[in-house]
């Protein structure tokens, strides 16, 4: 017999710290077409990344969590990327838990969505999207805060 179960569902806005350069480095390209630049925009490029997670934009503010995984620049324009990311929280609310983003990013948009196809912990079953958005960058010094909104359905 089955039974209905009602999930609950969580929106949250979370803010990447990432830095492509200098003491504080969280985004590495790690292999690409050889001869080529690996650059974010470059077909073929993988970039491994350990982003730090705050609550507001500023570097200082609480954080919650890493952003972990891979981006491949998957067009061979440059324009897309398939993003492969691990939400970890550290923060006491949804410590150990995690979200599980996949999807193409259409990297020149200024909004982005991908799918949240799982999680674990608090989000056990986790489905739902998130939305990135160029929140701030600093070119000389290859620093940017990205907005991700989450909305999630999950157990």
């Amino acid at each position: 017999m089955a039974t209905t179960h009602e999930f609950k569902e969580t929106h949250m806005s979370l803010f990447f710290q990432d830095f492509s350069a200098g003491p504080n480095i969280s985004e590495v390209p790690v292999a690409g077409i050889a001869g080529k630049l690996w650059r974010f925009d470059q077909f073929g490029t993988v970039i491994v990344t350990d982003d730090s997670l705050t609550a507001a934009p500023s570097l200082k503010s609480a954080t919650v969590g890493r952003a972990q995984g891979l981006v491949v620049t998957s067009a061979q324009d440059g324009r897309n990327a398939h993003v492969l990311l691990s939400i970890v929280f550290t923060n006491k609310k949804y410590n150990g838990s995690t979200l599980e983003i996949q999807g193409t990013s259409r990297q020149f948009e200024p909004v982005r969505e991908v799918s949240v196809v799982s999680g674990t912990g608090k989000f056990r079953f986790a489905r739902g999207y998130a939305t990135f958005e160029t929140y701030f960058v600093v070119s000389p010094n290859a620093y940017s805060i990205i907005r991700c909104n989450v909305t999630v359905q999950h157990e």
